[in-house]
């Protein structure tokens, strides 16, 4: 057997950026399972991908499939032979299906009696002849969410296709792919050296492509990029604002790159940065450079996708691509600084934020309302926070925020600086839609917090309101994105704010728009939800948030405590004895009614054992509730974990079910108050399941 690397390369139009990596991995993906079930043995397939090719190299793959060891059974001999013991029809066709002489079978004995055997082994295919086939199977399962066809035939994929190339070693692979035949024909750079070139071994893939200025390497062409942006923008002397998704975005776009610095005119700088930064990076993929403080320079970078010989002239014909696309922002900014935020609420009435909830001058009202509610409870200005809510969305009418969407927020922040408004209220304004994306940072002023959490309140109570819920993946008003970055806000900044009371307060403000029986448990029990996949990115256990799900606490900050509290709790030795017990006490109690509350009668308790218990129960009640009221849930725990051995010994030495109904029922009233006073942190009798 021979083990030498396969190289599949598929020569394409330019493959759309932000879908290259996705299909190169899925590709790679979809061929190592397709060969891992066809019983060839490979080390590992490695992807590459540039804008005009897809390709991949298994490597060390055997020329030829694994031998399979055969075991078939076949019908019962009663069935297989005659009494004359000649083959049946139904022994000849088993034995033809599956390619098998009668001659060859044996018997293979059970206790449910004797069958016709088969033992052998199958020969392995040759790789070459089945390559093909896999290959055209792991390209149509690609995530291609809207073929192309192309000439006249009805051959789809995600863009035309000009070249196949499926190398084994130095032997080509004869057959076709999505209608072309395999070639030993590469594609080159589109500009710089040959177009295209033989390739006559699977190894020299990637050396023979860079000597045609192509780095099919995505990962190693995304570090040269990154690594000449560095330096250039140390050349000067300033930091690059490049996101990995930019990078990724650029990397895509280009197969021989080449870093170059490009300038603008200082007066655009007038124009607050973020529109600028946008105008460059959203459309033109340019990377802008600050300075040590921050602020935006007139330099940035591009990726030239070619080496010129006079690369002035690519500069000057990027400078001369930006320039209308900075104009255009300046010149909305300043149109825009003609009217202030307040004169465009009138504007707001004729914009539809969802047909059965009215405009987005009634949600402004709403917000306006529900953030001063939010700032009384966090001892904040009501009045600027009153402020912010009905500015929070005028933004979205100015000539800026419509030719850019992407800016809305920070726009409204720098217009109302403008206006005159309070910077608390013109950061709030840019606040109200953190956190943006997993990660992002969080609104930490009072009057923003109060913002962010009344609009993402409002449209979870309207959207539920309206029985508008989530389902499956579509989720139009990212309900669970509100719901996820109102759990970060209130927990990371523990406030100490109860989602009950925010939904009814949000519910008050709508009228009878929403009329939705249980609406507040309904909204408070989807956000609450949104803990299990939060704390799931955090590897917390799952017993631990079963635990504290189930005594539904209302309140996130508080939530989150419990649950750290019990993470910790859980690592503690009597922590497993603890749990078995009350899961022990939750059953007992499940069969026998008794109020948690009911009264202990210490005439009634019989035992030494059962007497420690009580005490002890009696003592820890005292230390909890203290503990709790400061949201100390760590030593509450502590407390309740010295009470595992009076808990073992009651269970080992006292009969709960006594004969006298009496003493039965005071046992029974003791265990109520011992769950009580277990719950008061969270129901640890999930622990350990």
């Amino acid at each position: 057997m021979e083990f030498n690397n396969l190289l599949i390369e598929i020569g394409t139009e330019e493959l759309p950026p932000k879908s290259l990596t996705k299909l190169a991995s899925a590709f790679a993906l979809n061929i190592q399972t397709a060969f891992s079930d066809a019983q060839f043995t490979f080390d590992t397939v490695e992807w590459y991908a540039s804008p005009r090719r897809l390709a991949l190299c298994v490597k060390s793959l055997a020329n030829l499939q694994k031998d399979l060891t055969l075991e078939i059974k076949g019908p019962s001999l009663n069935v297989a032979f005659n009494s004359e013991g000649q083959a049946t029809p139904a022994a000849l066709g088993w034995a033809k299906s599956n390619n098998i002489d009668i001659a060859d079978t044996t018997t293979l004995k059970t206790d449910k009696g004797e069958w016709l055997y088969y033992q052998g082994t199958k020969a392995g295919q040759g790789v070459a002849g089945l390559i093909p086939k896999l290959v055209e199977a792991a390209l149509l399962a690609l995530p291609i969410s809207k073929p192309m066809r192309w000439g006249a035939g009805s051959t789809q994929f995600i863009r035309p296709v000009h070249t196949l190339t499926m190398l084994h070693g130095n032997q080509l692979i004869d057959g076709s792919v999505l209608g072309l035949s395999s070639a030993n024909t590469v594609l080159g750079h589109r500009f710089q050296g040959e177009t295209s070139f033989q390739l006559e071994h699977a190894d020299d893939y990637l050396p023979r492509l860079r000597e045609h200025f192509v780095v099919a390497d995505f990962t190693e062409r995304k570090e040269i990029i990154r690594q000449q942006v560095i330096e250039l923008a140390k050349q000067l002397e300033a930091t690059p604002d490049l996101s990995d998704s930019l990078l990724e975005e650029i990397t895509a776009l280009v197969e021989w790159p080449v870093a170059l610095s490009a300038e603008f005119e200082k007066s655009f700088l007038a124009v607050p940065k973020e529109a600028l930064i946008h105008t460059m990076k959203g459309d033109q993929k340019y990377i802008p450079l600050l300075d040590a403080e921050g602020n935006l320079k007139s330099n940035f970078i591009f990726i030239s996708n070619i080496n010129s010989t006079n690369p002035s002239l690519v500069i000057t014909g990027n400078e001369k691509v930006i320039r209308p696309r900075l104009a255009d922002a300046q010149f909305f900014f300043n149109t825009d600084k003609k009217s202030t935020l307040a004169s465009h609420l009138e504007s707001l009435k004729t914009v539809l934020f969802q047909k059965q909830l009215g405009t987005l001058f009634d949600k402004t009202q709403r917000i306006s309302e529900l953030a001063g509610f939010v700032a009384t409870m966090l001892d904040g200005d009501q009045a600027s926070a009153m402020r912010a809510g009905l500015l929070c969305k005028t933004d979205l009418m100015t000539n800026m925020v419509m030719e850019f969407p992407d800016v809305q927020g920070v726009m409204g922040m720098h217009y109302a600086l403008h206006d005159g408004e309070s910077p608390e209220v013109a950061n709030a304004l840019n606040d109200q839609y953190l956190p943006r994306f997993a990660g992002d940072k969080l609104p930490s002023a009072p009057t923003s917090i109060a913002l962010a959490i009344a609009d993402k309140v409002d449209t979870l109570v309207g959207i539920f309101g309206i029985g508008q819920l989530p389902k499956g993946d579509k989720d139009p008003f990212a309900l669970r994105r509100a719901a996820i970055g109102l759990l970060r806000i209130m927990v990371e900044n523990r406030l100490p704010l109860d989602l009950v009371s925010l939904v009814d307060a949000s519910i008050t403000t709508f009228g009878d728009k929403v009329r939705v029986d249980e609406l507040n448990t309904n909204v408070v029990d989807f956000v609450l939800a949104r803990f299990k996949a939060w704390y799931a990115e955090q590897n917390v256990a799952v017993d631990v948030i079963q635990a504290v799900a189930e005594i539904r606490p209302t309140r996130p900050a508080d939530y989150a405590a419990r649950v750290e509290a019990i993470s910790e709790f859980k690592q503690n030795e009597s922590a497993p004895a603890l749990a078995a017990a009350n899961k022990r006490v939750a059953n007992i109690l499940a069969k026998n009614s008794v109020s948690v509350h009911s009264e202990i009668h210490h005439n009634l308790l019989e035992t030494d054992s059962e007497r420690a218990l009580v005490s002890a129960i009696e003592q820890a009640e005292a230390a909890v509730a203290a503990y709790v009221d400061k949201n100390d849930y760590k030593d509450a725990l502590i407390v309740l974990a010295k009470l595992r051995k009076p808990i073992d010994d009651f269970f080992e030495n006292v009969m709960v079910m006594a004969d006298d109904l009496a003493v039965r029922n005071n046992r029974l009233s003791a265990l109520a108050r011992l769950r009580r006073l277990f719950l008061t942190c969270g129901d640890i009798s999930y622990l350990n399941q």
